[in-house]
C-alpha cells in the first residue's frame, strides 16, 4: 500500500486529488467515509481527515459537486432562480456558466465556460490559475462580443458570479440574472455533464504539464465538441448546427 504521511504536500497529494476527483464524477454521493474506503481498496492508506482536507480543496461535497471557486460571498447579492418549469425553446434564451478544477503536476488550474442551454454550444471559455472574478468577466465579455446577449444568464452562487463586476456587466446588457439554489447541481445539469465529458475524454488522458499545453489541448476538444459532437437530445446534431453558426471556430 502507498503510505501517506500527515506532513506531505507533494506528488502523492496531487495523485490523491486526481483519484478523488475522478471517483467523484462516478459517485457524487460519496462522502469522506466512502471515499476513504474506496481509496483503501485502491491501495492508499490515507486517513479521513486528510480526505476531508483534500475534498475541501477540490470543493467536493457529497450529493452535489461544486468547485471551491464557487464559494458564496456573504456581502454579495444573491438572485432568484428563474428557470424552474421554464421551457427552453431557442438559442440565446438561456446561457449558463460554471467553473471546474483542472489537475496539473503541481497544483491545478480553473476553467470557466459559458454555454448556451438550448444548443449546448460553448460560447466562450477561459483558464486561470487564480480565483479572481476577472477570468469569468473576460469570458462573458467575449461571449457578448461574438454572440450577442441572452435573455437569462444562470450560474451558481459562487463569488465570481455574484461579484459586482460580473453582475453589473449582465445588467448593463439587460440580461436577467438567475442563480441556482445552494447545493443544486441539477440546476446547471448541462454544464455538469460537460465537465464529465471533458475530463474523461481529454484532461485525464493527456495529463497536461503546463498551462499553455492545457489551453491548446482543451481548445481543440472544445472546437470538436461544438462542431463535431452529435447529441441525441439535439436530434443527433452538433451544438453549432443547432445554434445556427456551423463553421465558426474557437480560437486557441
Amino acid at each position: 500500500m502507498y503510505r501517506v504521511h500527515a506532513g506531505e504536500e507533494s506528488a502523492i497529494n496531487q495523485e490523491l486529488m486526481n483519484r478523488i476527483d475522478q471517483q467523484f464524477l462516478e459517485m457524487p454521493y460519496y462522502g469522506t467515509r466512502k471515499m476513504r474506503a474506496w481509496l483503501r481498496q485502491e491501495g492508499y492508506a490515507v486517513g479521513r481527515k486528510r480526505i476531508q482536507r483534500l475534498m475541501r480543496k477540490l470543493g467536493l461535497q457529497a450529493i452535489y459537486r461544486k468547485p471551491n471557486t464557487s464559494k458564496r460571498h456573504p456581502e454579495h447579492r444573491i438572485y432568484p432562480y428563474l428557470l424552474r418549469g421554464m421551457p427552453i425553446q431557442s438559442p440565446n434564451q438561456v446561457w449558463a456558466s460554471d467553473i471546474t478544477y483542472i489537475p496539473m503536476p503541481r497544483g491545478f488550474l480553473y476553467l470557466v465556460v459559458i454555454m448556451d442551454w438550448y444548443s449546448r454550444k460553448i460560447l466562450a471559455w477561459r483558464l486561470s490559475n487564480t480565483l479572481d472574478a476577472d477570468f469569468c468577466v473576460e469570458a462573458l465579455e467575449e461571449a457578448f462580443e461574438r454572440h450577442g446577449v441572452p435573455e437569462i444568464f444562470n450560474t451558481d452562487q459562487g463569488s465570481q458570479f455574484t461579484s459586482n463586476d460580473f453582475t453589473a456587466l449582465l445588467e448593463k446588457h439587460g440580461v436577467r440574472i438567475s442563480m441556482d439554489g445552494r447545493g443544486r447541481c441539477l440546476d446547471n445539469i448541462f454544464v455538469e455533464r460537460l465537465w464529465r465529458s471533458l475530463k474523461y475524454e481529454n484532461v485525464y488522458l493527456h495529463a497536461y504539464t503546463t498551462g499553455s499545453e492545457a489551453r491548446r489541448g482543451m481548445g481543440r476538444w472544445i472546437q470538436q465538441y461544438n462542431d463535431q459532437r452529435l447529441h441525441q437530445s439535439l436530434g443527433y446534431r452538433t451544438p453549432d448546427q443547432v445554434y445556427g453558426c456551423l463553421g465558426e471556430r474557437v480560437a486557441v
